[in-house]
Protein backbone atom coordinates (compact mmCIF):
# COMPACT_ATOMS: atom_id res chain seq x y z
CA UNK A 1 0.00 0.00 0.00
CA UNK A 2 2.16 2.35 0.92
CA UNK A 3 5.03 1.68 -2.05
CA UNK A 4 1.94 2.13 -4.30
CA UNK A 5 1.55 5.46 -2.37
CA UNK A 6 5.08 6.54 -2.63
CA UNK A 7 4.35 6.54 -6.74
CA UNK A 8 1.27 7.75 -7.40
CA UNK A 9 2.08 10.74 -5.21
CA UNK A 10 5.93 10.72 -4.92
CA UNK A 11 7.92 13.07 -2.01
CA UNK A 12 8.89 17.01 -3.97
CA UNK A 13 12.24 16.34 -2.73
CA UNK A 14 14.91 14.68 -4.55
CA UNK A 15 18.05 14.22 -3.37
CA UNK A 16 20.18 14.03 -7.15
CA UNK A 17 18.15 17.53 -8.21
CA UNK A 18 17.37 19.20 -4.65
CA UNK A 19 20.84 18.68 -3.02
CA UNK A 20 23.93 20.82 -3.33
CA UNK A 21 27.34 19.63 -4.58
CA UNK A 22 28.96 18.26 -1.56
CA UNK A 23 32.60 18.30 -3.00
CA UNK A 24 35.10 19.29 -0.07
CA UNK A 25 32.38 18.61 2.62
CA UNK A 26 33.48 15.57 5.50
CA UNK A 27 30.44 13.71 6.58
CA UNK A 28 29.91 10.96 9.32
CA UNK A 29 26.83 8.48 8.98
CA UNK A 30 26.29 6.04 11.84
CA UNK A 31 24.87 2.62 10.88
CA UNK A 32 25.60 3.31 7.09
CA UNK A 33 26.01 0.19 5.81
CA UNK A 34 22.32 -1.22 5.89
CA UNK A 35 18.62 0.33 5.61
CA UNK A 36 18.37 4.51 5.88
CA UNK A 37 21.86 4.70 6.46
CA UNK A 38 22.90 3.05 3.36
CA UNK A 39 20.77 4.94 1.31
CA UNK A 40 22.31 8.05 2.91
CA UNK A 41 25.99 7.27 2.24
CA UNK A 42 24.86 6.72 -0.79
CA UNK A 43 23.73 9.99 -1.84
CA UNK A 44 26.02 12.12 0.00
CA UNK A 45 28.69 9.95 -2.23
CA UNK A 46 26.88 10.67 -5.56
CA UNK A 47 26.95 14.93 -4.18
CA UNK A 48 30.65 14.39 -3.83
CA UNK A 49 31.35 14.36 -0.39
CA UNK A 50 34.21 12.47 1.91
CA UNK A 51 31.77 10.26 3.65
CA UNK A 52 33.41 8.09 6.33
CA UNK A 53 30.84 5.16 7.09
CA UNK A 54 30.40 4.11 10.77
CA UNK A 55 29.46 0.58 11.43
CA UNK A 56 29.95 -2.26 14.60
CA UNK A 57 30.49 -5.14 11.61
CA UNK A 58 34.16 -4.72 9.26
CA UNK A 59 32.78 -7.56 7.42
CA UNK A 60 29.02 -6.19 6.77
CA UNK A 61 30.62 -2.63 6.14
CA UNK A 62 33.14 -4.09 3.84
CA UNK A 63 30.65 -5.09 1.45
CA UNK A 64 28.33 -2.46 1.75
CA UNK A 65 31.57 -0.26 0.45
CA UNK A 66 32.34 -2.70 -2.50
CA UNK A 67 28.26 -2.44 -3.00
CA UNK A 68 28.25 1.21 -3.00
CA UNK A 69 31.60 1.83 -5.34
CA UNK A 70 29.56 -0.38 -7.67
CA UNK A 71 26.44 1.67 -7.38
CA UNK A 72 28.16 5.08 -7.51
CA UNK A 73 30.28 4.26 -9.88
CA UNK A 74 33.85 3.68 -7.65
CA UNK A 75 33.39 6.72 -5.52
CA UNK A 76 33.97 5.06 -1.68
CA UNK A 77 33.33 5.35 1.53
CA UNK A 78 35.20 5.17 4.57
CA UNK A 79 34.97 2.64 7.27
CA UNK A 80 35.05 3.72 10.85
CA UNK A 81 34.22 0.90 13.56
CA UNK A 82 31.58 1.98 15.61
CA UNK A 83 29.57 -0.31 18.40
CA UNK A 84 27.58 2.30 19.80
CA UNK A 85 26.27 0.04 22.91
CA UNK A 86 29.60 0.13 24.13
CA UNK A 87 31.19 3.47 25.64
CA UNK A 88 35.53 2.53 25.07
CA UNK A 89 34.17 1.37 21.16
CA UNK A 90 32.52 4.95 20.54
CA UNK A 91 35.39 7.21 22.34
CA UNK A 92 37.75 4.72 20.33
CA UNK A 93 36.13 5.68 16.79
CA UNK A 94 35.55 9.32 17.63
CA UNK A 95 39.45 9.25 18.41
CA UNK A 96 40.09 7.87 15.31
CA UNK A 97 38.31 9.89 13.02
CA UNK A 98 39.80 12.76 14.98
CA UNK A 99 43.14 11.94 14.16
CA UNK A 100 42.43 11.92 10.68
CA UNK A 101 40.34 14.90 10.30
CA UNK A 102 40.35 18.20 11.71
CA UNK A 103 36.56 19.18 10.70
CA UNK A 104 32.73 17.29 10.28
CA UNK A 105 30.89 19.16 8.15
CA UNK A 106 27.57 16.48 8.24
CA UNK A 107 27.05 14.40 11.36
CA UNK A 108 24.55 11.73 10.73
CA UNK A 109 23.45 9.78 14.40
CA UNK A 110 21.32 7.14 11.99
CA UNK A 111 22.16 4.03 13.48
CA UNK A 112 19.76 2.17 16.08
CA UNK A 113 17.67 -0.80 17.40
CA UNK A 114 13.68 -1.17 17.90
CA UNK A 115 11.56 -3.40 20.40
CA UNK A 116 14.60 -5.19 21.47
CA UNK A 117 13.47 -7.68 24.13
CA UNK A 118 14.04 -6.21 27.72
CA UNK A 119 17.23 -8.87 28.39
CA UNK A 120 18.95 -7.28 26.15
CA UNK A 121 21.81 -4.64 27.20
CA UNK A 122 24.93 -2.72 26.44
CA UNK A 123 28.53 -3.81 27.06
CA UNK A 124 27.83 -1.35 30.66
CA UNK A 125 24.25 -3.01 31.15
CA UNK A 126 22.25 0.07 30.09
CA UNK A 127 18.84 -0.52 28.22
CA UNK A 128 19.51 -1.99 24.70
CA UNK A 129 17.43 0.94 23.09
CA UNK A 130 18.46 3.50 25.16
CA UNK A 131 22.04 2.84 25.63
CA UNK A 132 22.53 2.42 21.96
CA UNK A 133 19.98 4.97 20.73
CA UNK A 134 20.56 7.73 22.94
CA UNK A 135 23.97 7.38 25.41
CA UNK A 136 26.13 5.90 22.26
CA UNK A 137 25.43 8.87 20.05
CA UNK A 138 25.02 11.28 22.58
CA UNK A 139 28.61 10.30 23.98
CA UNK A 140 29.50 10.22 20.10
CA UNK A 141 28.27 13.86 19.16
CA UNK A 142 30.04 14.96 22.61
CA UNK A 143 33.48 13.98 21.53
CA UNK A 144 33.31 14.48 17.45
CA UNK A 145 32.63 18.38 18.68
CA UNK A 146 35.66 19.82 17.97
CA UNK A 147 35.86 18.67 14.45
CA UNK A 148 32.03 19.80 14.38
CA UNK A 149 32.80 22.93 15.88
CA UNK A 150 36.06 23.19 13.95
CA UNK A 151 33.65 23.13 10.53
CA UNK A 152 32.29 26.38 11.58
CA UNK A 153 35.73 28.19 12.11
CA UNK A 154 36.77 26.84 8.99
CA UNK A 155 34.04 27.40 6.30
CA UNK A 156 31.83 30.01 8.38
CA UNK A 157 29.09 27.28 7.87
CA UNK A 158 27.76 26.04 10.66
CA UNK A 159 27.89 21.95 10.56
CA UNK A 160 24.57 19.63 10.93
CA UNK A 161 23.90 17.06 13.20
CA UNK A 162 21.05 14.95 12.12
CA UNK A 163 19.81 12.89 15.27
CA UNK A 164 17.13 10.12 13.75
CA UNK A 165 13.87 9.54 16.23
CA UNK A 166 10.98 8.63 15.32
CA UNK A 167 6.73 9.19 15.89
CA UNK A 168 7.83 6.37 18.00
CA UNK A 169 9.08 8.99 20.70
CA UNK A 170 5.00 9.39 21.69
CA UNK A 171 5.21 5.86 22.84
CA UNK A 172 7.65 7.13 25.77
CA UNK A 173 6.06 6.49 29.90
CA UNK A 174 4.39 9.02 31.07
CA UNK A 175 7.26 10.87 32.94
CA UNK A 176 9.13 10.72 29.54
CA UNK A 177 12.32 9.17 31.08
CA UNK A 178 12.28 6.46 33.50
CA UNK A 179 15.89 6.35 35.21
CA UNK A 180 14.46 3.30 36.55
CA UNK A 181 14.41 1.04 34.23
CA UNK A 182 17.71 2.35 32.12
CA UNK A 183 19.56 -0.38 34.15
CA UNK A 184 19.33 -4.06 35.22
CA UNK A 185 17.59 -4.15 39.43
CA UNK A 186 14.40 -4.98 40.78
CA UNK A 187 13.22 -1.90 40.40
CA UNK A 188 14.02 -2.35 35.96
CA UNK A 189 12.52 -5.95 36.33
CA UNK A 190 8.98 -4.61 38.07
CA UNK A 191 8.81 -1.97 35.22
CA UNK A 192 9.29 -4.72 32.53
CA UNK A 193 6.79 -6.88 34.22
CA UNK A 194 3.96 -4.50 34.87
CA UNK A 195 4.41 -2.89 31.08
CA UNK A 196 4.30 -6.14 29.46
CA UNK A 197 6.17 -8.10 26.71
CA UNK A 198 4.64 -6.68 23.99
CA UNK A 199 4.01 -3.11 25.04
CA UNK A 200 7.31 -3.05 27.12
CA UNK A 201 9.79 -2.98 24.31
CA UNK A 202 7.49 -0.34 22.06
CA UNK A 203 7.67 2.03 25.36
CA UNK A 204 11.36 1.59 25.88
CA UNK A 205 11.58 1.99 22.40
CA UNK A 206 9.53 5.77 22.49
CA UNK A 207 12.08 6.84 25.47
CA UNK A 208 15.25 6.37 23.56
CA UNK A 209 13.75 8.09 20.80
CA UNK A 210 12.62 11.07 22.98
CA UNK A 211 15.59 11.34 24.23
CA UNK A 212 17.13 11.36 20.49
CA UNK A 213 15.08 14.74 20.42
CA UNK A 214 15.88 16.04 23.75
CA UNK A 215 19.85 15.59 23.02
CA UNK A 216 19.24 17.01 19.63
CA UNK A 217 17.31 20.27 21.05
CA UNK A 218 20.35 20.94 23.86
CA UNK A 219 22.96 21.06 21.06
CA UNK A 220 20.67 23.31 18.80
CA UNK A 221 20.58 25.50 22.07
CA UNK A 222 23.83 25.16 23.07
CA UNK A 223 26.06 25.55 20.10
CA UNK A 224 23.65 28.14 17.80
CA UNK A 225 26.68 29.59 16.24
CA UNK A 226 28.22 26.79 14.95
CA UNK A 227 26.36 23.95 15.06
CA UNK A 228 22.53 22.90 13.37
CA UNK A 229 20.97 20.50 14.97
CA UNK A 230 17.98 18.48 14.25
CA UNK A 231 15.80 15.80 15.43
CA UNK A 232 14.09 13.54 12.32
CA UNK A 233 11.42 11.21 12.10
CA UNK A 234 12.23 9.89 8.66
CA UNK A 235 8.88 7.62 8.26
CA UNK A 236 7.53 4.33 8.30
CA UNK A 237 10.65 2.43 6.26
CA UNK A 238 11.09 -0.90 4.87
CA UNK A 239 14.64 -1.90 6.81
CA UNK A 240 16.60 -3.95 9.33
CA UNK A 241 15.70 -1.96 12.04
CA UNK A 242 12.33 -4.36 12.79
CA UNK A 243 13.89 -7.18 13.07
CA UNK A 244 13.26 -8.04 16.88
CA UNK A 245 9.46 -7.88 15.58
CA UNK A 246 7.36 -10.72 15.41
CA UNK A 247 6.17 -11.88 12.31
CA UNK A 248 2.68 -10.11 12.08
CA UNK A 249 4.75 -6.91 13.05
CA UNK A 250 6.71 -8.26 9.94
CA UNK A 251 3.29 -8.85 7.82
CA UNK A 252 1.69 -5.07 8.82
CA UNK A 253 5.40 -3.40 8.06
CA UNK A 254 5.23 -5.02 4.58
CA UNK A 255 1.64 -3.50 3.65
CA UNK A 256 1.99 0.08 5.53
CA UNK A 257 6.10 0.75 5.19
CA UNK A 258 7.60 3.48 2.78
CA UNK A 259 10.31 1.84 0.23
CA UNK A 260 13.95 2.42 2.12
CA UNK A 261 14.96 4.77 -0.81
CA UNK A 262 12.60 6.91 1.18
CA UNK A 263 14.27 6.85 4.11
CA UNK A 264 16.60 9.54 3.51
CA UNK A 265 15.15 11.69 2.23
CA UNK A 266 14.24 13.89 5.36
CA UNK A 267 17.63 13.91 7.29
CA UNK A 268 19.15 14.73 3.61
CA UNK A 269 16.92 17.78 3.33
CA UNK A 270 17.67 18.65 6.84
CA UNK A 271 21.44 18.52 6.32
CA UNK A 272 21.54 20.86 3.02
CA UNK A 273 18.41 23.41 3.35
CA UNK A 274 18.49 26.50 4.96
CA UNK A 275 19.74 27.15 8.18
CA UNK A 276 17.38 29.29 9.17
CA UNK A 277 14.65 27.12 8.67
CA UNK A 278 15.77 23.74 10.61
CA UNK A 279 18.02 24.59 13.38
CA UNK A 280 16.45 23.11 16.84
CA UNK A 281 13.58 21.71 14.93
CA UNK A 282 11.33 18.39 14.57
CA UNK A 283 11.29 17.57 10.93
CA UNK A 284 8.95 15.22 9.25
CA UNK A 285 8.86 12.99 5.99
CA UNK A 286 9.28 14.27 3.24
CA UNK A 287 11.41 17.27 4.08
CA UNK A 288 9.62 19.86 6.34
CA UNK A 289 9.19 21.05 9.75
CA UNK A 290 7.12 18.81 12.28
CA UNK A 291 5.85 19.18 16.28
CA UNK A 292 6.71 16.94 18.44
CA UNK A 293 5.58 15.91 21.79
CA UNK A 294 4.96 17.76 24.62
CA UNK A 295 7.39 16.05 26.69
CA UNK A 296 10.04 16.39 23.65
CA UNK A 297 10.31 20.31 24.68
CA UNK A 298 10.36 19.90 28.28
CA UNK A 299 13.14 21.97 29.43
CA UNK A 300 13.05 20.67 32.64
CA UNK A 301 12.66 16.94 31.59
CA UNK A 302 16.09 17.83 29.20
CA UNK A 303 18.00 19.11 31.85
CA UNK A 304 17.71 16.12 33.66
CA UNK A 305 18.23 13.52 30.24
CA UNK A 306 21.25 15.46 29.70
CA UNK A 307 23.20 15.72 33.15
CA UNK A 308 22.22 12.32 33.09
CA UNK A 309 23.75 11.36 30.71
CA UNK A 310 27.20 13.48 31.24
CA UNK A 311 27.16 11.84 34.65
CA UNK A 312 27.01 8.11 32.83
CA UNK A 313 29.74 8.44 30.18
CA UNK A 314 32.16 10.24 32.57
CA UNK A 315 34.94 8.30 32.35
CA UNK A 316 35.41 6.92 29.42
Amino acid sequence: MATLLSYVSPPKFKPERDMPDLTGKIALVTGGNTGIGYQTVKHLLLKNAKVYLASRSPDKAAAAIQQLKDETKGKTAIFLKLDLADLPSVRKAAEEFLAKESRLDLLFNNGGVMISPPDMLTAQNYDLQFGTNCIGHYFFTELLLPALIQSHAQTNIRARIMHTTSIGHTLAPSGGIEFDNLKPGPKRDAWVKQAGSTLGPWRLYGQSKLGNILVSNYFARTYPESIVSCAVHPGGIKSELGRHGGSMIHMLGNLIQYPTWMGPLTQLWGATAKEEEVNGQYLVPWGKVGKASAQASDRELEDKVMAWLRDETKGF
